[in-house]
């Protein structure tokens, strides 16, 4: 057989770091291993602490478990665990050393503000700024060919901005959420300056939240408001959620800052690590799925996309991570009107625009149920039950069809035509400001 030479080293892309924390990952599917060996003896005898769910399921092998040697199940049980564990490490493997990189080229730099700066996408229609979470990077929203919101939304009669909050820098890492919600009112205060018109405000996750405070504190800088996947009730339909965050927070918030020093961030891994808890087996089901897929398929780009865009975290500002954790999480102050911005309470029902709440139909991150909260205290919200999860619902391969169509036709009908625009003397002066700041 010929032999083929590897690469220059300068030539081969860097390994990945993920799937973060791999340890973390590579543990508990050693951990799945040992669990089996050490249940099954209990379970071939009778004796049972399952959950509930899994009873009908125990008693339905129990004959089969009584007539088995011990000594040949245990070695079968031991080479079946141990053939999951090689397909997902054989999984992460070629995940980890697969070619593709995201090379997308940036759009144009609309705004720049500390370590922040709004993208344009398109040059004419509706304005939309999009707003996504803190803890994960804004290109989710843009993410690949084919797998671009952003990208997609021009075509629909949009002008698209994405506000991309970049690494928390020295005066970010002291911000709370006020101050990153003072941020989104500059930038829609700058687009409708620039544009002439009075932007729609699109909220993704946790972004959702920062829209909402944002659209409630300046409504005259806001002309509708969409919230994808925006938690609202913590506590509900996820209430092992709500339980492990008041468990693990003492631990996982940073300290506050001492001698006027930046207060100490909540980093990428330990973030990774709170996702992992929700459910722990995700690594071994998805890389184990990954290991089986037809090199250079669409579904390996789409995964290998996807993952990559999850493991590019970013550390979490401590004051923003005490307020998330503990207070939201925690505390559950939104439903109990105890999240304050400026010292007033963020209340949903006091937001009589156009609204629209999307909720995915498999959201393990936000449960439907605590983001269908908001339904019953906007006024004017519709609803729009996207067939996906937290993150397919935006880049999956349901995505266009799921959300973005029936996002576009929401958007193209919520601002009637007569308010899209500001009085012509204005507009006329904008043109003029736009100008000068491109030249």
């Amino acid at each position: 057989m010929a032999q083929h030479p590897e690469p220059p080293k300068a030539d081969r892309p860097e390994p990945r770091l993920g799937p973060r924390p791999l340890p973390l990952h590579l543990a508990t599917a050693n951990l799945m291993l040992l669990s089996s060996l050490a249940v099954w003896p209990i379970a071939k005898d009778g004796l049972s602490y399952w959950n509930p769910h899994l009873q009908p399921r125990l008693g339905s092998l129990l004959p089969s478990l009584a007539s088995v040697d011990p000594n040949e199940f245990t070695a079968a049980l031991i080479s079946a665990g141990l053939a999951r564990i090689g397909a997902m490490t054989g999984g992460m493997q070629r995940y980890r050393r697969h070619g593709r990189r995201r090379d997308l080229p940036d759009p144009p730099v609309f705004w720049r503000e500390g370590s922040s700066r709004v993208l344009a996408y398109g040059e004419a229609g509706m304005p939309v700024l999009l707003v996504p979470s803190l803890v994960n990077r804004a290109y989710v929203l843009d993410l690949a060919e084919g797998q671009s919101l952003a990208r997609w939304l021009p075509g629909q009669g949009m002008r698209p901005f994405l506000l991309d909050w970049g690494d928390p820098g020295e005066a970010e890492q002291r911000f709370d959420l006020a101050t990153y919600i003072a941020r989104i009112r500059r930038a829609l205060q700058q687009i409708k300056r620039e544009t002439g018109q009075v932007p729609i405000l699109l909220g993704y996750c946790m972004g959702g939240n920062l829209a909402l405070a944002a659209a409630l504190t300046a409504p005259d800088d806001v002309a509708a408001l969409a919230l994808l996947a925006t938690p609202w009730d913590f506590h509900a339909g996820g209430t092992h959620q709500a339980a492990l965050v008041q468990a693990l927070a003492p631990a996982l918030v940073p300290a506050a800052a001492e001698d006027g020093q930046a207060p100490p961030m909540l980093e990428v891994d330990t973030l990774q690590g709170f996702f992992w808890a929700l459910d722990p087996f995700t690594a071994l089901k998805k890389f184990t799925q990954f290991a089986a897929m037809p090199e250079g398929s669409e579904a390996e780009r789409r995964f290998v996309a996807m993952e990559d865009w999850l493991n590019d975290g970013v550390p979490l500002a401590g004051p923003v991570a005490r307020e998330c954790l503990l207070g939201w999480y925690g505390e559950n102050q939104p439903v109990a009107r105890r999240w304050l911005i400026d010292g007033q309470p963020v209340l949903p029902q006091n937001w009589r625009k156009p609204t629209l709440v999307v909720l995915p139909e498999r959201d393990k991150l936000v449960p439907k149920e605590g983001a269908a909260a908001l339904l019953a205290q906007i006024p004017q919200a519709s609803r729009l039950d996207a067939p996906s999860g937290h993150i397919g619902m935006v880049v999956g391969p349901r995505a266009e069809s799921g959300l973005w169509q029936p996002l576009a036709a929401w958007l193209n009908t919520a601002v009637p035509q007569a308010e899209k625009h500001l009085p012509a003397n204005k507009k006329r002066a904008v043109r003029v400001r736009a100008t000068k700041v491109q030249a």
